[in-house]
């Protein structure tokens, strides 16, 4: 998406890089200090996933572009730069919103050309960030989606989801509906300070058991491993012991990915941090994006080992595995794990 030919013409003092003719409104309130929301009308909802890709899904909603949770090792930073915006601050702070992207889905699935293929939502960024509670999209989509009889799968860190479930139920009565939560570190002060807007860990263990009550399967993303912080046994198996007291029906384990511009953003805050260990992330990742094949097969006989003792729970319906790169590394750790979006 383009700021050109996005919305109204507006003479709103936009930030350089913005085309004012993209930009319907800006707002900043005093509940979201430091953030500005730039809303935009989109002209399409469905975004088609290129078919060399290896997720088994073809089609993704993002209402907002950039994120709240300000996540350090966010693999969708570099999306920012299409707009002339950072992948730093700007992604963290410069939050664009479709505020009309129920309306303009529900006209795309009307389409007699439409397959009812599944939609995953939280792909890129996430669709139950904070700023949800103020533009109340998600309700508009799932609606779309369930009325058109269209298959939907939801990756989230936000416990905003808690107050969609009702609306999810009904929905799954009507289509396959896939939740999953994304849940990286096991204590408190790691995740302040690497996804300090997102809930806290304590908040999603209680999210995962809202959704195991509301009658849903809840897959799990320990994503990603940061290595050599989070990658320790006595962590990997308290959260596994987490995890499965909450409920999870699986875990998936990924470990960190730097690829882009997000690479650049994460080490300033490594070398500020734990500057011992910058060299070691050099060689342990070379010139790429993804860690070395050594170290993804070391994380899965360390995470396989420390879950051997915990038994997740089934889940409550057939699901469907999504494919995940083997240049991700990631780990499957529980029988029939539900989709695994990133």
């Amino acid at each position: 998406m383009r700021w050109q030919g996005q919305g109204l013409a507006v003479a709103d003092g936009a930030l350089p890089g913005f085309e004012r003719d993209g930009v319907l409104r800006t707002v900043r309130t005093p509940e979201f200090e430091g953030i500005t929301f730039h809303e935009v009308l989109c002209k399409s909802a469905l975004n088609h996933v290129p078919e060399p890709s290896p997720m088994n899904f073809r089609w993704t909603v993002n209402p907002m572009r950039g994120c709240t949770h300000a996540c350090r090792y966010c693999f969708a930073r570099p999306t920012h730069e299409y707009l002339d915006l950072d992948a730093g601050t700007d992604f963290d702070t410069q939050i664009v919103v479709k505020v009309n992207v129920g309306a303009v889905l529900r006209k795309e699935l009307r389409r007699r050309s439409w397959g009812r293929e599944s939609v995953a939502l939280g792909t890129n960024t996430d669709p139950y960030q904070r700023a949800e509670g103020r533009y109340r999209l998600m309700p508009g989509i799932i609606r779309a989606l369930a009325e058109s009889r269209t298959p939907m799968s939801i990756l989230t860190k936000g416990t905003l989801l808690r107050r969609d479930l009702p609306l999810l139920s009904a929905a799954a009565r009507e289509v396959p509906v896939s939740l999953a939560v994304s849940l990286a570190f096991h204590d408190e002060a790691t995740q302040r300070a690497l996804d300090p807007g997102a809930p806290s860990p304590a908040a999603r263990l209680a999210l995962i058991r809202s959704i195991r009550d509301a009658g849903f399967g809840c897959q799990v993303l320990v994503a990603p491993v940061i290595p050599y912080l989070t990658d320790g046994r006595d962590h990997l198996r308290a959260m596994f012991a987490s995890l499965a007291d909450a409920g999870a029906t699986g875990v998936t384990v990924i470990p960190l990915h730097l690829r882009g511009s997000t690479r650049g953003w994460f080490l300033e805050w490594l070398g500020r941090e734990h500057p011992a260990l910058v060299g070691r992330y050099q060689r342990l990742y070379g010139r790429g994006g993804y860690v070395s094949a050594e170290y993804r097969d070391w994380l899965a006989d360390r995470a396989d080992a420390a879950r051997r003792d915990v038994v997740f729970e089934s889940s409550p319906a057939p699901v469907r595995p999504v494919s995940v790169p083997a240049s991700a590394g990631a780990v499957a750790l529980a029988p029939a794990p539900a989709p695994t979006l990133f």
